[in-house]
């Protein structure tokens, strides 16, 4: 059967537009191709239109609104995972401006579907006291133990997304002074990190214990399991889940009721900010693009805004106070104030 032009259309964009010209991560180019299975099983749900007749006609700016409202009303999608479906199509749309521009007209309507306004959610961090003990719960004395304390302090101290640390292979650690490792982070872009000389403790230990130190283990995954196989962010994330109940029995305050791998990268950047490092430092060492994404740091430290208030205040009240705060009659004070 020769497929659609939908077929081919989405076929071309997953497999050679995404990884080749935009240079999208694999990452990027799995959410996208998750949108467009939803989007497939919408139009045989609810349109009775199945895959192998599914052409470009179909993708109409009208079909897409049904398809973002059948995603919160069925699924219960929330507004943000709507606005990360959306910007697949959108992103799908512009490809489509070139590739398929007898329909240039609809691609635009589809690209004029705006994006829902979401709450900006609070930055979830832990104070320095809940990281110390969250990387006291790994038991050192096993290999599993080791692996998992120096996958967490590193994501902590290089600031690091999950994914960032899960890609890592030996051959992008210096072990040698000045300590540093090298991250890629969205969009392919790399970045240096330098590491601190406890953290390479840590590093050179683990790393000796599973032989990953030898020259054939240079691109072997720097992180793995039972299988020799590179960690999952799930998996990561279920470890963290169990190191985070066990310190939370031991100290309940220092860890929030909710933690993901991300909050050991919120917390890294807010204690880099309480001591004083410039935004652009931390800009820098997060990733970021641009400074004004990593300012959400500052406009969250609640403890450096009352410092630098207290800082510059003068006391201009008077510290003497009224007579009548003093007086348990006010009737009275009242009636004689002249």
């Amino acid at each position: 059967m020769k497929p659609t032009d939908f077929a081919k259309g989405i076929g071309d964009f997953l497999s050679k537009y995404l990884p080749a010209e935009r240079r999208a991560s694999s990452n990027t180019i799995s959410s996208y191709k998750d949108t467009f299975i939803l989007f497939i099983g919408f139009m045989e749900q609810e349109k009775r239109i199945n895959a192998a007749r599914l052409f470009l006609k179909h993708f109409t700016q009208v079909c897409i609104i049904e398809f973002l409202d059948w995603l919160q009303k069925q699924r219960h999608s929330s507004d943000s995972t709507r606005n990360v479906r959306l910007a697949a199509l959108h992103s799908f749309c512009r490809y489509l401006q070139y590739e398929n521009p007898e329909y240039m007209e609809e691609w635009q309507r589809i690209m004029n579907i705006k994006i829902k306004i979401t709450e900006t959610g609070t930055v979830n961090y832990l104070s320095l006291e809940g990281i110390k003990l969250l990387l006291e719960q790994p038991d050192t004395s096993t290999r599993k133990g080791l692996r998992d304390l120096s996958l967490f302090a590193l994501m902590y101290d290089c600031g690091a997304r999950v994914q960032e640390i899960l890609d890592l292979t030996p051959s992008a650690i210096r072990l040698d002074k000045p300590y540093t490792i090298k991250l890629i982070g969205k969009g392919r872009k790399a970045r240096i990190v330098p590491l601190m000389e406890q953290q390479v403790i840590h590093l050179k230990h683990y790393m000796t214990s599973n032989s990953l130190q030898d020259n054939n283990m240079n691109l072997h995954p720097l992180f793995f399991n039972s299988r020799k196989e590179k960690l999952t962010r799930a998996g990561v994330h279920y470890l963290l889940q169990a190191y985070a109940a066990m310190a939370r029995n031991k100290n309940q305050p220092l860890i929030p009721d909710r933690i993901s791998c991300h909050s050991l990268r919120h917390s890294k950047a807010m204690h880099l900010l309480q001591a004083g490092v410039h935004l652009i430092y931390i800009r820098d060492i997060l990733g970021h693009t641009s400074v004004l994404t990593t300012e959400i740091y500052a406009r969250v430290d609640s403890k450096q805004k009352r410092e630098a208030i207290e800082h510059v205040y003068q006391d201009l009240i008077a510290k003497e106070q009224p007579t009548w705060s003093q007086n348990q009659d006010l009737i009275e004070w009242l009636k004689g104030f002249n």
